[in-house]
Order: structure tokens, then C-alpha cells, then sequence
């Protein structure tokens, strides 16, 4: 496991005592309970953060981060977590931010990275179709050139927030011939821009996350090309990469196991020597036993990063175990409400008010809500299926 120096231990603690000071109570209520988290949630948070100088403490110091170490970084995200404070929305901060300082030109810096580091710049992320997913080369929304715009034509499934977003960064086909790989391009766009249309999906949870975009004849300048025209595919694998690291999330699995074993001590003291109590902790030690193999995967790729090795195939083995986690982890979650297991008002997930004396159906709608939406996690960021075949063709040729 990760051995941290005095310096990042100092760091740890200042981060702790941060957080346990400054988090909303209300917004740690909707954590708790599994609620539903809105916009206004996130970017409350968000900005306190951004305040402190710790919202993309990640970034370089030259664009308005903190300069930190990949190391501080994931000791930053573990204690957010464990705190019960939001998961940081990556589509801007995490993901095009990243790609902007890194591929974009000095124009496009200076004008989309002040709007994320402030929180007032809404983003989400133009990657899937109906029939481009996981296989994300095979890809069909257009962009033909004409003149000094970019013209494009198609849609794109599961854009999530897209319906709170003031910007996307999208992945269009600016040329047919060759690998498939070799015509996408990385595009910016504002998503008030005429010919955009946008169709909510409700998923089985009953909450709106998520839409398909359409785009009809949307003309975007030229200027908002990150990187040259076919650079999309070596941009998306930079973002990916980082995107299916991130998802791994062990500070927030760490914290329910945690949940679950005070759980458990209750269950143990209201009725004794029961054997069901015994078989959910067995089956809590063996989540344990995989969080922990989990955990030091996650850490050695973050020593691999800081030591400037490429990660290769294990963010995709990491993003498999994490997410099978996750549903592990929530399916013992939903067993434990016993007769409530089924018990599901999406009015109180979605509206996420604070309620003094929840009801059992209203505790245990929480666990519902996390095993309905996880449902989910071992198909974005790549399918669990794909990233098999990924680690295959990596290790075994």
C-alpha cells in the first residue's frame, strides 16, 4: 500500500480538517443517504473548493492549479470522499480541462479555462452513439468543412448533464478514407448554438441524468478544433485513460464498507446470533478483500503516472474491478433493507430534501437508488466487455 511522506501525511490532514469544515450539511445529508445530487449541489461545492485554490489542485500552477502531485491528487479525492462530500464532476475540470493545456492553442486557454476553473462554465461530453459505444472508432456524427466552420450532422447518446451544459466537447468523423481511428476530430462547441436538440432519457432509476443530442447542420468555427483535424482518436485515449482511472472511486467504496459494518453491529445487537448476520459478513469480508486489491491497483497506477510510465491496460483492468465492485457493494447494500429491499420513492432520491425522521421506505429508497443506477458503471467509460478484449489484445497479443 502507498506509503506517504510527512509532507503528504500534513497534507492529508489539512485536507480532512478542510472538508469536515466547510462541506454544507445538506449537501452531506443528500451524500449520506444516497439522494440524488443536482447542478446547484455540485457547483455550491464546487466553488468552495475553487475557493481554497483546491478545485483542480491537479492543474499546473501556469493555468490556475495548485501544482499538485498525482500523489496529492488521489489523497485530495480519498478524503472528499470519505467525508461524504460530491464526486468533482469531471467533464470540465477532469476531463477537457486537461486536454485544453495540453493539446489547445494559447486562444482556446485563455477562453474556455477561466469559465471551468470558476465553476461558471457548464460542460458535458459528445463521445457515444447508438451504434458507437464502447467501439467509440466506429463513430458516424459528421463534420464537414466549409470554409472556416465546421458543419455537423448526427447524434450522441448518453450525454450526460447535457441538459444543465453551456459547452460539449464532442468527437466528430471529418474523413471516411483509412482507419477508422485516423478521421475523428476533437471539436468544442456551445451548446447554444442553432440545430442543437436535446432528448431527456429517463433511466430505470426514474431520475433524469442523461439525453441523446441530435445536431443538425450545427456550425462550429474552426477555431474550436483542439489539436489538428484526425488528432480525435490520440486525444480521446489521453482523456480515457484518465476518465477510467477516476472511476475506480475507492474512497466513496471505502466509506460503504465502512457504513455497512456499523450497520451490521446494530443489525448484531437488536437480534443476536442470527444466521443472516453471519452471511452478510462473510459476504462483506470478501468486498473488503477486493476493495483492498482494488485499492493497490488504483495505487500503483498513480505511482506509474508520477513516475511518468504510461498505464497501458491497467486502467482498463482497474475500471473492470472498480465497477463490479460497485454493484457488489450495492446489491449487499439493497439486501441488507430486507422486506424494504423493493421499497423505492424516486420522489424523495430526486428532490433530496432533508428529512429529521426518515421513513424505513425512505432509508432504504437511498440503497434502491444506488443499486439501480449502478447498474450502469460496467458499461460507461467502456464496457466492461471491451476493456476485456482490451487487456487481451494487450497481454496476450
Amino acid at each position: 500500500m502507498m506509503r506517504l511522506s510527512a509532507e503528504e501525511q500534513a497534507f492529508q490532514k489539512q485536507v480532512r480538517a478542510f472538508i469536515r469544515d466547510n462541506l454544507p450539511a445538506d449537501i452531506k445529508y443528500k451524500v449520506d443517504n444516497n439522494l440524488l445530487l443536482k447542478k446547484d449541489d455540485h457547483v455550491r461545492w464546487q466553488k468552495i473548493l475553487g475557493d481554497k485554490g483546491w478545485f483542480a489542485g491537479g492543474w499546473p500552477e501556469q493555468y490556475g492549479g495548485a501544482g499538485w502531485s498525482e500523489t496529492q491528487q488521489y489523497i485530495f479525492d480519498q478524503e472528499n470522499a470519505l467525508a461524504g462530500a460530491p464526486f468533482i464532476i469531471p467533464y470540465g475540470v477532469n476531463m477537457v480541462g486537461p486536454v485544453l493545456y495540453n493539446f489547445g492553442t494559447e486562444e482556446q486557454k485563455e477562453k474556455y479555462l477561466p469559465g471551468i476553473l470558476s465553476n461558471d462554465t457548464w460542460w458535458t461530453q459528445g463521445y457515444s452513439e447508438p451504434n458507437a459505444g464502447s467501439d467509440l472508432a466506429s463513430l458516424k456524427c459528421s463534420a464537414r468543412r466549409e470554409g472556416d466552420e465546421y458543419v455537423i450532422n448526427g447524434t450522441k447518446m448518453w450525454t450526460t448533464q447535457a441538459q444543465y451544459a453551456d459547452m460539449m466537447h464532442i468527437l466528430v468523423r471529418t474523413d471516411d478514407g483509412g482507419k477508422k481511428q485516423e478521421g475523428i476530430t476533437f471539436l468544442v462547441l456551445d451548446m447554444n448554438t442553432p440545430g442543437i436538440t436535446i432528448s431527456p432519457i429517463i433511466t430505470i432509476d426514474g431520475v433524469y441524468h442523461t439525453n441523446q443530442t441530435f445536431f443538425d447542420e450545427v456550425r462550429v468555427p474552426v477555431a474550436n478544433r483542439v489539436g489538428d483535424e484526425g488528432d480525435g482518436w490520440k486525444i480521446a485515449r489521453f482523456l480515457l485513460e484518465h476518465e477510467r482511472t477516476a472511476i475506480a472511486d475507492t474512497g466513496a467504496k471505502s466509506r460503504g464498507v465502512a457504513a455497512i459494518k456499523q450497520r451490521l453491529q446494530v443489525m448484531e445487537q437488536e437480534r443476536p446470533g442470527q444466521p443472516q448476520n453471519l452471511l452478510f459478513k462473510m459476504r462483506l469480508a470478501e468486498i473488503e478483500s477486493e476493495l483492498t486489491a482494488v485499492i493497490a491497483l488504483e495505487q500503483r497506477l498513480i505511482a506509474d503516472w508520477q513516475a511518468g510510465k504510461p498505464v497501458g491496460y491497467g486502467a482498463s483492468a482497474l475500471k473492470v474491478r472498480a465497477t463490479e465492485l460497485q454493484q457488489s457493494l450495492s446489491v449487499l447494500i439493497a439486501d441488507l433493507n430486507g422486506p424494504y429491499k423493493a421499497a423505492y420513492e424516486v420522489d424523495y432520491v430526486d428532490q433530496g430534501k432533508v428529512v429529521d425522521d426518515p421513513t424505513p421506505s425512505q432509508l432504504a429508497s437511498g440503497g434502491g437508488y444506488l443499486y439501480l443506477y449502478g447498474r450502469c458503471a460496467s458499461i460507461y467509460g467502456g464496457s466492461n466487455q471491451v476493456q476485456r478484449n482490451i487487456i487481451a489484445k494487450m497481454v496476450l497479443g
